[in-house]
This record gives structure tokens, sequence and C-alpha cells, in this order.
């Protein structure tokens, strides 16, 4: 295995910082990837790490993403929560890394909600 430089370590130390500042501060819209046992098990780690990637690809500045623990919804998962200032939060289930680049550029992008992937709105149940 290579041994890792300097150089590899500030560009390591780079990435985390930006990705956590993705995390930090007030924002028009919120993402929530829920990362309980059941989530991770069903893919949100993946789910997590695309909307992250999409937002650098946006260079988008006003999206705060969060995790969470579990909702009580397992058989749903993974799940995300989209909150837009404003705007009642939509839950997203069964998201994978296509449906999340989706949601992203349509619903968080352009606000148009992606309905067939819709749980919930606000604390309505839809199905």
């Amino acid at each position: 295995m290579a041994k890792l430089t300097i150089d590899d370590l500030k560009k390591i130390k780079e990435k985390v910082h930006a990705d956590m500042s993705l995390r930090d501060g007030e924002r028009r819209v919120k993402i929530t990837v829920h990362m309980g046992t059941c989530g991770i098990a069903s893919g949100a780690r993946e789910v997590l790490d695309t909307v992250l990637q999409e937002i650098d690809e946006a260079k988008s500045t006003d999206v705060f993403v969060t995790t969470s623990g579990c909702m009580g919804l397992c058989s749903r998962e993974p799940l995300v929560t989209v909150e837009i200032i404003n705007q009642e939060p939509i839950k997203y289930e069964y998201v994978n890394p296509s449906k999340m680049r989706q949601i992203f550029k349509r619903h968080v992008l352009e606000g148009e909600i992606q309905m067939p992937f819709v749980l919930a709105r606000g604390a309505e149940l839809i199905k």
C-alpha cells in the first residue's frame, strides 16, 4: 500500500471540511438522510454520498445536509426528507442513488416534488 504524503493529507482534510460545511449553517433547503441501522443496510450511505456529490457538482451553497436515526418505517428505507423554507416537508421512500439525483435536480433545484417516490407530505402519509 502506498504511503500518504503531506499533500495527500491536505487534500483529504479539504474534502472533509467541504463536505462538513454542507452540514453547517442556515440554508434554503435541508435534506435529511435517515441513517438508522435499517437505512444503512438498505443503502442510505450511498444515498448520502450521492446527494453530497450532487450538491458539489451543482455548486449549491444553500443546501444543508444532515442525517438522523431510524424513523420507524424500516420497510420503506432508505428514507430522505426534503425541507424547503416555507414549504411542507416531503418524505421520500425507497431512495437509491438514481432517485436521489432526480430528487435533487427536480425537487431541490427546480421545485418539482417527485410524487412517484413520496411517502408523506408534512406529517400526512400519501399511500
